[in-house]
C-alpha cells in the first residue's frame, strides 16, 4: 500500500541506519551479488594444471583492483591498496595450489577454502584486523568468479548515475565509487561504523546500512535517500527523484571559517592519513588537521621505519598546512591494530587489550613512540605548522601525564589525548588539566560504552552516534572543558553530520574534524544557527530516549 508523505506519495518505505548524511534520489542499480560456494567435487584429472589455472586468475584481480588504486586518492587509495595486496599474498596462492595438489580440490574451491582459512584468523584477532577479514572474502569472491567464469562480483561501471543497492559492499568497491555517479549506497547489512560507512562519508555519498528489505527493490525503480535519516523511499518516476538529486545539489555555500551564525568559533578540520589525503584536505578548504592518523603511512611496514622516512612522510602531510593546527595521533597500533614492528601477541581479547598509548609504554614501544615524536618535532620545524600531538586509548590522568611529559621532552608544546575510554569521561576533570587539549573519539567511545562492536551488524544501532548516552558523555566532557579551560574537539565520523554538528557544538566541542568531503556541509549548516541555537538542539538531543528520538526532535526545532 502506498505511504502517504507531506508532499509526496511513497510506492514504499524502508528505514536503516544513517551511515553518511544528504539526500539523493535516482534509479536502482543492484550491486553483482558474489559467486556461491564451489562445489568440492569432482576431483580434477590433472591436479598440475588445475592448479595452475590460479595465478593467472589472481594476476587479473589483482591488475582490476591496482587500476581502481592508481586513480583513488587518500582513504580510499588506503583501502583499495591493501586489498590489492591481500590478493597477491603469496601466502594465500600457495596454499590453495596445496590444497589443490594435496586433496583434489578443484581450483574454485581450493580458493575459497584458502582464503576462508586466512579470514578466520584475522576475525579471532579482533578490531582492525577483523576489518581485513570481509577484504579477504572479496578477495576469494573475486577469483573464485573469474575461476567459474562467472561476471565479476561487486560494483560495475556505471554509465550514468544510480542508487547502488546491495546486501553489502566491499571496502575495495565503496573505495572505486565516484560522486555524482554513485548517487547513493543502500546495503541491508553493516553498521555507521563498518567501513562501508566510513568511506561513503569520505567520499561524500549518502549512505543507509543494516536496511533491511532493500534487496526487494527493483533493478531501474526510482528511489530516494536520506543518508541523515535512514529512510529510503520508492518514488513514482525517475522525473521525481532527480528533482530530489537537483534539490541536493543546490547546496549552501560555505566562506571556509568555521563558526555559528553569532561568529562563534568552530575550526573545521580535516581527518587525513597520507600526503595524498592532506592536500585533498587542504584543496577542500580544511582550518587545520584535527587527526593525522600516523600508522595508516606504516601499516604495510614490516618492521619499524627509519627516522628519516618517518620524517618524510610526515613533512608530505604536514607541508600542506603551512601555518595551521595540525594533531598528529601517535600510533594506534597494537593487538586491535597490529604492525608488525609493534605488536602484542597471545591476547584473549585483543579489542580490550594492549593497543594504542598502552603498547607505548613497554620497553620496546617507549622506544619506537621516542622516534615518532622526535621525528613529528623536526617535520614541525621543517613545515611551520602548528603542530599537537595526542595519544590514544588513554584512560587514566596518570597516563596522560605520562604521555605530555614525553612530548614536551621533544619540544612539543601541545599534547593531548584522545577520548574513546568511559573512564577517561568520568576522570574528565583530572585528565584534562594533564593536558593541553583532548580529542572524542566518537566511534572507539560509542563501541566501548555500549559494549557493542562496531563491525557488528546485529548491534550496528547502538553504534548510532546520535544515542543519547553517548551524548551525554560528550556534553560531560563540554562541562569538564569549561571548568579546566582545556578545549574538547571532536574527531570521530559524528563530526561530519551536518545535522549532529552543531549538537556537538552545544555540547561543548570546540572543534571539529571529519573527512574533508563533509566540510562544506557541516560549515555551512553552522552557519545558519547562533550559539544558544546550537545548545538548545544539544538540550533536546539529550532528553531524548532514543538516537532515532533524538534526531526527529532536533529536526522539529
Amino acid at each position: 500500500m502506498p505511504v502517504e508523505s507531506t508532499d509526496r506519495t511513497y510506492l514504499a518505505s524502508l528505514r536503516g541506519i544513517p551511515a553518511s548524511p544528504g539526500r539523493a534520489g535516482g534509479r536502482v542499480v543492484r550491486v553483482a551479488e558474489p559467486p556461491p560456494e564451489p562445489a568440492p567435487g569432482p576431483a580434477p584429472l590433472d591436479a598440475a594444471i588445475e592448479a595452475a589455472r590460479i595465478a593467472p586468475a589472481v594476476e587479473l584481480v589483482v591488475a582490476r583492483l591496482t587500476a581502481r588504486a592508481e586513480v583513488a586518492t587518500g582513504e580510499a587509495k588506503e583501502v583499495l591498496e591493501a586489498t590489492v595486496t591481500m590478493a597477491g599474498d603469496p601466502a594465500l596462492q600457495d596454499r590453495a595450489q596445496q590444497l589443490v595438489v594435496d586433496r583434489g580440490a578443484p581450483a574454485a574451491r581450493a580458493v575459497w577454502q584458502a582464503a576462508n582459512q586466512f579470514a578466520e584468523i584475522l576475525s579471532s584477532m579482533g578490531g582492525y584486523m577483523a576489518e581485513r577479514a570481509r577484504d579477504v572474502h572479496d578477495v576469494r569472491d573475486r577469483i573464485v568468479a573469474e575461476l567459474l567464469g562467472m561476471p565479476a562480483p561487486g560494483v560495475a561501471d556505471l554509465d550514468e548515475p544510480a542508487v547502488l543497492v546491495a546486501a553489502d559492499l566491499a571496502p575495495a568497491d565503496t573505495a572505486g565509487l565516484r560522486p555524482g555517479v554513485a548517487l547513493a549506497l543502500v546495503t541491508e547489512q553493516g553498521g555507521p561504523t563498518s567501513h562501508t560507512a566510513i568511506l561513503a562519508r569520505s567520499l561524500g555519498i549518502p549512505a543507509v546500512v543494516g536496511c533491511s528489505g532493500a534487496r526487494a527493490l527493483a533493478d531501474g525503480s526510482a528511489v530516494v535517500v536520506d543518508g541523515g535519516s535512514g529512510a529510503v523511499d520508492q518514488v513514482a518516476s525517475l522525473d521525481e527523484a532527480s528533482a530530489v538529486r537537483a534539490a541536493a545539489a543546490d547546496t549552501a555555500e560555505w566562506d571556509g571559517t568555521g563558526r555559528t551564525a553569532d561568529g562563534h568559533p568552530v575550526p573545521l578540520l580535516a581527518n587525513i592519513g597520507d600526503g595524498d589525503g592532506a592536500a585533498d584536505a587542504a584543496a577542500a578548504g580544511a582550518e587545520g588537521v584535527g587527526l593525522f592518523r600516523t600508522e595508516l603511512a606504516f601499516l604495510s611496514a614490516t618492521e619499524e621505519p627509519a627516522p628519516s622516512r618517518q620524517r618524510a612522510v610526515y613533512d608530505a602531510v604536514l607541508g600542506a598546512f603551512t601555518g595551521r593546527p595540525v594533531t598528529a595521533r601517535t600510533l594506534d597500533a597494537g593487538a586491535d591494530k597490529p604492525l608488525p614492528f609493534l605488536s602484542y601477541d597471545g591476547e584473549p581479547n585483543p579489542a580490550l587489550g594492549v593497543r594504542g598509548l598502552r603498547i607505548a609504554r613497554l620497553a620496546g614501544g617507549q622506544a619506537v613512540l621516542d622516534r615518532q615524536l622526535a621525528a613529528l618535532a623536526a617535520a614541525a620545524a621543517d613545515t611551520g605548522v602548528d603542530l599537537g600531538v595526542m595519544a590514544p586509548m588513554v584512560a587514566t590522568a596518570e597516563e596522560a601525564r605520562w604521555f605530555a611529559e614525553r612530548c614536551r621532552s621533544y619540544g612539543i608544546a601541545k599534547a593531548g589525548v584522545m577520548i574513546e575510554i568511559p573512564a577517561a569521561v568520568l576522570a574528565a576533570d583530572a585528565v584534562l588539566a594533564e593536558v593541553d587539549f583532548v580529542s572524542v573519539g566518537t566511534n572507539d567511545l560509542a563501541q566501548y560504552l555500549f559494549a557493542a562492536d562496531r563491525q557488528s551488524g546485529p548491534v550496528a544501532a547502538l553504534n548510532d552516534p546520535w544515542q543519547p548516552a553517548l551524548l551525554r558523555l560528550i556534553g560531560m566532557l563540554g562541562e569538564a572543558s569549561v571548568r579546566t579551560g582545556t578545549p574538547v574537539g571532536v574527531c570521530g565520523e559524528a563530526a561530519a553530520d551536518p545535522e549532529l554538528a552543531p549538537v556537538l557544538v552545544g555540547l561543548g566541542a570546540a572543534s571539529l574534524s571529519m573527512g574533508p568531503t563533509a566540510l562544506r556541509a557541516v560549515g555551512a549548516r553552522l552557519a545558519t544557527l547562533t550559539l544558544e541555537q546550537c545548545r538548545e538542539r544539544a538540550r533536546a538531543a539529550l532528553a531524548a530516549g532514543t538516537a532515532g528520538a533524538a534526531r526527529r526532535a532536533v529536526a522539529e526545532l
